[in-house]
């Protein structure tokens, strides 16, 4: 993960996986039509007034190992992206979440030479050697989510706001218990040991610095998995036979933690998510159990790093802003999906 605090999504979620540098490449896509998979995330169809072809431009996306429905669909969006601009190709490697790995597989996109790098690291200190290494090797570099330890790594940096998805996440549940006289809140986090979960928690707590009638009385951290979301989810409505609401960092954990939920028959609070899972938005439009919202880290900032590496690889600016050139960075907002607005976040959700 990130040591910055506009940091990442998940930084070395699962552990390294050894996978051999040598097995770099995989795809390389162009604008012959694919086959979406049904699995992945939608980014909306680009409506740029800038989306006639131009300039052909190769871009090289090293992305990481599809591990985790988010991680997923992070893959799928750059592919699906590129592939609706007739003058991008698409030179995507395997991903991986082994850092070694994937210093080979972006050493590989430069010897290629391609025009432009889209970089998610498995971990952003450890590959900012291979940033710089392109950046000086005259390729510049769209650093997706996870930031490299230098901004001499990259030409421009995009990604979620973990500290934003507290906030918005304590703000919501802060208006649903703002009347509730003595209300009790729990936490469900993540990996304790990334700093975008510190982030998270931090935001949360801030948010319900507003609502003086509102305290945490418990926080137990999972792992980003199923199983640890349901074993930890568990553990918390074991020790805690009343509470008002509880913020889940993820929803992919999120799954198993409805399942303890529904095991333990416990239907009295309120439960709101991150990340934007479809499964998650479902159970927000059905509104038959306790899921009422979840807090978006958006996976369409892949499609993104798309646009982005296409407009600086023809030396454009993005339509709508007055500079010739695109931003330093870009910060997603973390928006709250509820029942009200479900559907206009569906099409982005992902398995």
């Amino acid at each position: 993960m990130p040591e910055n605090p506009i940091t990442s999504r998940r930084s070395l979620l699962f552990g390294a996986a050894a996978v051999s540098a040598g097995a770099a490449l995989t795809a390389c896509t162009s604008n012959e039509p694919k086959k979406q998979e049904a699995a992945a995330t939608k980014a909306p169809s680009t409506d740029s007034t800038d989306n006639q072809p131009g300039t052909p431009v190769t871009i090289g996306f090293a992305g990481p190992q599809a591990d985790h429905g988010w991680l997923n669909a992070i893959n799928q969006n750059a592919k699906d992206r590129a592939a609706t601009y007739s003058d991008v190709t698409l030179e995507i490697t395997e991903g991986s979440n082994d850092t070694a790995a994937q210093i080979g597989q972006v050493q590989t996109l430069i010897n290629k030479k391609v025009d432009v790098l889209v970089i998610l690291p498995a971990d952003g200190k450890a590959l900012t050697q291979v940033g710089l290494q392109a950046m000086k090797a005259g390729i510049p570099v769209i650093n997706l989510d996870r930031i490299f330890a230098s901004p001499q790594a990259y030409r421009c940096w995009i990604g979620g706001d973990n500290y934003g998805m507290g906030l918005n996440a304590g703000n919501y549940i802060g208006e649903q218990l703002k009347d509730k006289a003595d209300a009790k809140v729990i936490e469900l986090a993540g990996l304790d040991n990334l700093e975008l979960t510190r982030q998270r928690t931090q935001g949360f707590d801030d948010a319900l610095k507003n609502y003086p009638n509102i305290k945490k009385v418990a926080r137990q951290a999972a792992e980003f998995t199923v199983e640890s979301g349901q074993a930890k989810m568990a553990q918390l409505l074991q020790a805690q036979k009343q509470f008002d609401a509880v913020w889940n960092h993820d929803d992919d954990q999120g799954v198993g933690a409805l399942r303890a939920i529904a095991q333990a028959g416990r239907d009295d609070f309120l439960m709101v998510g991150g990340a934007g899972a479809k499964s998650a938005m479902d159970a927000i439009k059905a509104d038959n159990g306790v899921l009422k919202a979840t807090v978006l880290y958006p996976p369409t900032m892949a499609a993104s790093a798309i646009d982005l590496a296409r407009t600086l690889g023809q030396k454009k600016g993005i339509g709508g802003l007055a500079e010739l050139e695109i931003p330093a960075s870009i910060t997603l907002y973390s928006a709250v999906v509820t029942k009200a607005n479900v559907d206009q976040y569906l099409p982005t959700g992902f398995n």
